[in-house]
């Protein structure tokens, strides 16, 4: 059993990989702990920036804020946070991680093609990472 679960929020699926998580976290956690859950968006490139209008960044976060909270609602009497980063996603994930105190890390996985053995994912890179406990979820 946790005190604080982070899950690491997916919302290309729709928010749906996401619930998942959720619903498999609240059978973990202890009576008054919460579930942090965090999307990071991806910063556009610099080389892209300059062509692309600054209010989309914003817009961006904004709208998967928005998503996140109406997630978190959907979930009934259970404590949760939401959190919107900018950056890279295992560098934000593990940030929360660190700054909530997360004693387990939630993420879900697709299943590795060719080009994860190179570059990895970003599950990959939060269990190399992660100064917590990690499950990974498919």
């Amino acid at each position: 059993m946790y005190d604080t679960i982070l899950i690491a929020a997916a919302l290309f699926s729709k928010g749906q990989t996401t619930r998942g998580l959720i619903r498999k976290a609240r059978d973990m956690l202890n009576p008054g702990g919460k579930l942090v859950v965090v999307h990071v968006v991806d910063e556009i490139p610099q080389f892209a920036a300059a062509r692309i209008p600054a209010e989309l960044q914003s817009k961006r976060q904004r709208e998967a804020q928005d998503e996140l909270e109406a997630i978190a609602n959907e979930a009934g009497d259970i404590k949760i946070e939401t959190v919107v980063r900018m950056g890279t996603p295992s560098a934000g994930i593990l940030g929360t991680a660190t700054e909530t105190k997360a004693d387990l890390i939630m993420i879900a996985s697709h299943k590795p093609g060719f080009g994860d053995y190179f570059i990895g994912s970003t599950a990959t890179r939060v269990v190399r990472h992660a100064q917590t406990s990690v499950m990974v979820l498919r």
